[in-house]
């Protein structure tokens, strides 16, 4: 079963990251199509192979049938994929999860625009508008009362294991972190699952390494240093590897880095620049450390 996925720029496509994590977190193979937020064509010209799409994610099913909603490609994915549990089990769980995540993708439009996705920086906003205050009044209020319906306010996530309402929120949590959003303790700490989490730190590293500055982004506010965990420091290097083979591709190694004293080597420029980025949220690069580092 092959699925082709579309999606926008790493750093900035806030619903780009939904339907990537669909695949990733639940652990269904797609080939991944990459579109230019710089280009002078637009999102729907670019899509023109994926007709009648005009937005990003889109998904090309097995079948041929073109999906272009976050929401819908996660209740298609949970059809056909029963056993990856994409929603909760439990009826009133699913139930509750599905009515969430219908929230988020049609609401929340003044937190979605003064905010947009920025995963290159993070701002300080010490006055947000009231609107965006009232969109996290609500946001914190229906994530505790799933919480509570649920029995999962000591879980890490929203409904106990990852599930597609942590999907559609992933990029409500950066907005939170990037903007330095004032929210709960129970709210920052569900904010800080998801900059922890390794698939979403690999998604920022794809977007530190891909792709251009877009100014169009940028936002009237200071800026400070990424809230998430700090990354290993790596560096590139020109000596020979400790690896003959891309520990991603298996292709042999002509890019290399430095982490701790030791070399490693990568098939091409992105492998090596991703695992700069943040070594520790690439589970090859992590294995192929603890073999050989």
């Amino acid at each position: 079963m092959s699925y082709d996925l579309v999606i926008g720029d790493y750093a900035y496509s806030s619903w780009s990251l939904r339907g990537w994590l669909l695949f990733e977190k639940f652990g269904i193979a797609c080939d991944v199509t990459l579109l230019n937020f710089n280009s002078e064509s637009s999102v729907a010209a670019q899509l023109r192979d994926f007709a009648p799409a005009k937005t990003v994610p889109t998904i090309r099913t097995p079948e041929g049938a073109i999906i272009s909603e976050s929401y819908a490609i996660a209740e298609d994915l949970a059809d056909r994929h029963p056993e990856a549990g994409i929603w909760p089990s439990d009826p009133k769980h699913r139930a509750i999860a599905r009515s969430i995540s219908a929230e988020m993708h049609s609401g929340f439009m003044a937190l979605r625009s003064a905010c947009p996705m920025n995963l290159r920086t993070a701002f300080i906003w010490e006055e947000p508008d009231q609107a965006v205050l009232d969109d996290l009044a609500r946001i914190e209020d229906i994530w505790a009362w799933a919480r509570r319906e649920c029995g999962t306010e000591n879980e890490p996530w929203l409904f106990g294991s990852y599930s597609a309402a942590d999907a559609m929120y992933a990029p409500v949590a950066m907005r939170i972190a990037g903007y330095g959003l004032p929210v709960s303790e129970a709210a920052q700490a569900y904010v800080e699952q998801h900059l922890n989490d390794h698939a979403f730190r690999r998604w920022r590293a794809m977007g530190m390494v891909n792709g251009e500055h877009l100014s169009r982004y940028d936002q009237p506010h200071p800026t400070r240093e990424w809230p998430g965990p700090k990354p290993l420091a790596a560096t590139v290097s020109e000596a020979t590897p400790v690896n003959n083979h891309c520990p991603y591709s298996g292709k042999i190694s002509t890019h290399m880095l430095e982490l701790d004293g030791v070399v490693y080597g990568f098939c091409n420029a992105i492998c090596r620049d991703k695992s700069i980025a943040d070594p520790e949220a690439w589970p090859a690069f992590t294995e192929l450390r603890q073999k050989l580092g």
